[in-house]
């Protein structure tokens, strides 16, 4: 099994910064690509970013050049760096691992919203 913890999501402005950051533990030696996803009021959860244990990444189309996916697999730790936010990225941001053997855990999310 694995835990994933997010933290530091709250409140921005539109066109501020913010980092998400997820601390993974358990069978993490299991964990191959970790990654974020959302989910807006009344939306569907949808993709947002992921990064293997290789460290490719990938994105999704509307946060290409705004958002960082990083890794730092010596503190189990994955992070999200939000930059020019917008009132579209408002949502409950969650952390996602997939492991080798295809389980996917998920976070408990962490409150994203940008004011206009």
């Amino acid at each position: 099994q694995v835990q994933l913890v997010e933290s530091g999501g709250g409140l921005v402005q539109a066109g501020g910064s913010m980092r998400l950051s997820c601390a993974a533990s358990g069978s993490i030696f299991s964990i191959n690509a970790m990654g974020w996803y959302r989910q807006a009021p009344g939306k569907q959860r949808e993709f947002v970013a992921v990064i293997t244990s290789g460290g490719s990444t990938n994105y999704v189309d509307s946060v290409k050049g705004r958002f960082t996916i990083s890794r730092n697999n010596a503190k189990n730790m994955v992070y999200l760096q939000m930059n020019s936010l917008k009132p579209e990225d408002t949502a409950v941001y969650y952390c996602n691992a997939g492991s080798y053997d295809r389980r996917t855990y998920w976070g408990q999310g962490t409150q994203v919203t940008v004011s206009s």
